[in-house]
């Protein structure tokens, strides 16, 4: 019982985090809406159904679960930010270990991402939700 409350509890945090991120512009949408749908499925099944349905959220939700992986749209802006900030930290932290060390899990998200992102740009377009 504690863990559904943990995972409950930790899904609304996720989806709310995720929701700032659609107008917050460094702030991510969907690693924090997956996470709210993962904790959902496993505490509340009825909030996760809402999560799904959610004519927003949902179609990315649904395409995660159906091994779709993220349209390249996202893959793309993701990959951006990520590099902007990995060298914004660079500069800002003046370190050596830092230079060796950002740059490198930079380079490891940026190919788990390429792995992640199977939908063409043309199927985003048909769907301007895969996009989120």
């Amino acid at each position: 019982m504690p863990k559904k409350i943990l995972l409950f509890s930790l899904g609304w945090v996720a989806l709310a985090l995720g929701v700032a991120g659609l107008f917050l512009p460094l702030l991510p949408t969907t690693c924090f809406v997956l996470l709210a749908s993962w904790c959902f499925a496993r505490s509340s099944q009825r909030f996760h159904l809402w999560l799904r349905n959610n004519r927003h959220l949902g179609p990315m939700i649904i395409r995660w679960e159906a091994g779709e992986g993220i349209s390249i749209a996202v893959r793309n802006r993701a990959i951006t930010i990520l590099w902007l900030t990995l060298i914004a930290s660079c500069l800002a932290i003046a370190q050596w270990w830092a230079v060796a060390l950002l740059p490198t899990v930079g380079l490891a998200v940026s190919l788990y991402l390429f792995r992640l992102s199977r939908l063409t740009t043309d199927e985003a377009k048909i769907n301007p939700a895969v996009g989120n």
